[in-house]
Parts: C-alpha cells; sequence; structure tokens
C-alpha cells in the first residue's frame, strides 16, 4: 500500500503504443480515472509506449507513480524524468518483485514478451500462494482473446488446479476495470 493509506495498482503494459489507436485511448482512460480514484501506480517506468502514457494520465489526475527500472533499461526504454518516485533494480526479477511487492493488485495491459511474462510470473505466484493479488486484465479490442482461450484450454486439459477465474478478472473497458478494483480495494 502507498503512503497516506492509499492503494496502490501494478501496472503492466507496452513501452510501444500498438498498432490499434484503442490501446492508447484506454490507457489514457485507465490512467485518468485511476488518479480521480485516488489509486496509486507502480509501473516499469519508461516514458515511452503505453507506460508513458498511462503515467502522465495519472499524474495528471492526481496519482502518484512509482517507476520500477532495472539498470540495463535505463537506456533503452528511457525513464520517465516526471515521476514521483523512480526505483532502479539491478535486474528483471528484482524489477517485477518490486512491482508485485508494491502493488495491492495488478493490472495488465496490452504489450509484448516483457508484459506476458510479468503477466504469467504474477499469475505463477497467485497460484502457488506466494501472494493472493487480484490480477485484472484490459482487454482492450480482444487483444487477450486468444491467450484467455489458451488459459481456458490449460484449465479443460487439467493442467490447473483450479479455473483462471478465481485468479484473473477481465474487462474490456477502463471503466467497469476501474469499478471493480475500487470495489475490490473498498470490500
Amino acid at each position: 500500500m502507498s503512503s497516506e493509506g492509499r492503494k496502490r495498482v501494478a501496472v503492466f503494459c507496452g513501452s510501444k503504443v500498438g498498432a490499434n489507436p484503442i490501446y492508447t485511448s484506454h490507457v489514457a482512460q485507465l490512467g485518468t480515472l485511476l488518479g480521480k480514484n485516488n489509486i496509486d501506480i507502480v509501473y516499469g517506468g519508461s516514458h515511452r509506449g503505453l507506460m508513458g502514457s498511462l503515467a502522465n494520465h495519472a499524474l495528471a489526475n492526481g496519482s502518484k507513480v512509482t517507476g520500477v527500472l532495472p539498470e540495463i533499461l535505463m537506456s533503452r526504454e528511457h525513464q520517465h524524468d516526471a515521476l514521483t518516485e523512480l526505483i532502479i533494480t539491478q535486474d528483471m526479477h528484482q524489477r517485477k518483485k518490486t512491482m508485485y511487492e508494491m502493488g495491492d493488485a495488478g493490472i495488465v495491459l496490452p504489450g509484448g514478451f516483457g508484459t506476458l511474462d510479468e503477466f504469467f510470473e504474477m499469475l505463477t505466484w497467485n497460484q502457488l500462494s506466494i501472494h493472493n493479488k487480484k490480477i485484472f486484465i484490459l482487454n482492450s479490442s480482444g487483444f487477450y482473446n486468444h491467450l484467455i482461450q489458451h488459459l481456458e484450454f490449460l484449465g479443460k486439459e487439467e493442467f490447473l488446479y483450479d479455473s483462471i477465474w478465481d485468479r484473473l478478472e477481465k474487462y474490456e473497458n477502463p471503466e467497469t476495470l476501474v469499478q471493480a478494483l475500487c470495489k475490490e480495494f473498498n470490500g
């Protein structure tokens, strides 16, 4: 939990904007709504792509935004210089662990390999009871439809211990996701 008793969410997303303009639009809306609902953010620390848009909109609407950036990516991801706090880690594993520990829940937005790596590690740690934080997926324009189908297939083929929906919630737009997040945080 962030300072002043405010809730904080770990957000995982791309350092690129992607091909569909709805990704950027949804990220801007999400950042705005999180700020307006007094929810702080911990994210990957870049000013580029969806990451930068999320941080900028959240900061402009009252969120405290903490970036977590591994040393190896400082030049590649172009650190955001206007954050509330920037934490530099030794490596990617420490980055992910720091983000999970700082967040009271996780949100997964469109992104590439790094976003998927972060999503799967958080999901695995949830399954192993290393944490019990809810994971929210923003399925902008069906971005995660194929992945969700495969996750459901894993359950059907009896490779999971319980339903993916015990750990995940999926939303098609930022408004319903933030409503669910607020409900989760406020009991």
